[in-house]
């Protein structure tokens, strides 16, 4: 079992493969989707649009779209996710979200066709049941990409990242708008290298229906968070990995379970929202005598342990990656080193970097937001591609010779789709 932070520095990490100093913004993202994935989206889109004017009627305006207009496409719903703005019909505007150095590329009436017709899947086969059949085989692609690209550190962490709107946009928007776009019908998780922040696994969980049954009465129910758990650790067995989980997954049963598999946990544990199921009940309560600052008690059983410990409130983290004997410590800026057991330290350094990767990285999530699910998911999905082809980037050579920021990157990409010449990055 490993059982500490010197381990985790000489697991082999990073990019499988080297990228050339000359690489683009686009040879980053087409590492996770390449030219087939967007010549099917070409096919599916003209299958689709030629059965619906069969069924609804014939269309004038329109004509087939080519691999040139759905890079273009592309390229305009990724511009929204450095100049966020209320429409992506706003580039065509006169206002102040306009933007006539790519307006020109596509007419607006053109960009609202393609945005109607768009398709991954054109139709669902009688054997399809699944109900995010019509993206599904672009989630099973851009998968086998991450996988392909990346190797993670031996540390991940399991977490739904954010993908809430844009502030600025949150503020401008009516009453009406946002709860109609507060009823999303699915959720999001990540299994995520806390060393670098590349997210090597989504899985999406589709709201089936209200009621019982439903997203929202399995939200804080054990059930739906640990087959979300064994979902997005499905590829992980017998590698050694170290699983940090929030309270909604943490559970005896399924770090048992993921133990038998060669995977290895940290998680922290709460009594109102984790499966409490075999733990014992002297460790779930808080001590009736006071505590002080980084005093903890540990029970065992085989390599598990339960740890609670004290810091201005009670903290239950279980784990059997870590020995609890070995001591680590907490550093705050107004307090000074706060003894606490190595595992906490640990928990506490991979979660902050995910927050920083969360601060850093969610404001770059493509702003426009359709009203089906299916495409919902795929515009966050391509926004976390891109998100991982710049982690590439900046773990590469290229990097050190252009030194482009994550918007510089995107904008960069956004050119380079449209097709321009000019792809000097602007602030």
């Amino acid at each position: 079992v490993p059982n500490s932070l010197s381990s985790l520095l000489a697991f082999v990490l990073g990019p499988t493969r080297k990228m050339p100093l000359t690489a683009s913004a686009m040879d980053f993202f087409q590492l996770f989707v390449p030219d087939n994935v967007l010549k099917n989206m070409v096919v599916q889109t003209n299958m689709y649009a030629k059965k619906y004017q069969e069924r609804f009627g014939s269309d004038d305006a329109w004509i087939d779209v080519t691999l040139t207009e759905m890079k273009a496409f592309l390229g305009y719903m990724i511009s929204t996710s450095i100049h966020h703005c209320e429409s992506v019909l706003s580039i065509w505007s006169s206002g102040f979200y306009s933007n006539k150095s790519i307006a020109l590329i596509m007419t607006q009436s053109r960009f609202e066709k393609i945005l109607k017709y768009f398709h991954i899947v054109a139709f669902r086969s009688s054997q399809t049941t699944h109900g995010l059949y019509k993206i599904q085989p672009f989630l099973d692609s851009l998968q086998n990409g991450f996988d392909s690209a990346f190797r993670p550190s031996q540390a991940q962490v399991l977490h739904e990242p954010l993908i809430d709107e844009d502030p600025v946009f949150i503020a401008t928007c009516t009453e009406r708008e946002l709860r109609k776009r507060k009823k999303r019908k699915f959720s999001l998780w990540v299994r995520q290298c806390s060393s670098t922040g590349f997210i090597c696994q989504i899985y999406v969980h589709l709201k089936e229906g209200s009621g019982a049954d439903g997203l929202d009465a399995l939200k804080n129910k054990p059930q739906l968070h640990s087959m979300v758990a064994k979902s997005l650790c499905q590829n992980a067995s017998g590698k050694n990995y170290i699983i940090f989980t929030g309270p909604s997954i943490t559970s005896l049963n399924l770090f048992e379970e993921f133990e038998k598999q060669g995977i290895y946990c940290c998680g922290l544990l709460s009594t109102r929202k984790s499966d409490c199921t075999g733990l014992p009940p002297s460790m779930l309560n808080n001590p009736e005598t006071p505590q002080s600052r980084g005093q903890y008690r540990i029970r065992m059983k085989g390599n598990m342990s339960l740890i609670c410990w004290y810091n201005k409130g009670h903290f239950r983290f279980l784990t059997n990656a870590y020995s609890p004997v070995q001591q680590g410590v907490i550093i705050k800026r107004k307090s000074g080193e706060i003894p606490c057991p190595l595992a906490v330290e640990a928990f506490a350094a991979h979660l902050s970097y995910i927050c920083k990767y969360d601060d850093k990285y969610s404001k770059y999530f493509i702003s426009h937001k359709p009203n089906k699910t299916w495409q919902q998911v795929f515009w966050f999905a391509i926004s976390i591609a891109i998100n991982n082809a710049y982690i590439l980037y900046k773990m590469s050579e290229a990097y050190h010779v252009t030194r482009y920021s994550r918007a510089q990157f995107g904008e960069r990409l956004v050119k380079e789709l449209l097709g321009l010449e000019d792809t000097s990055p602007s602030h």
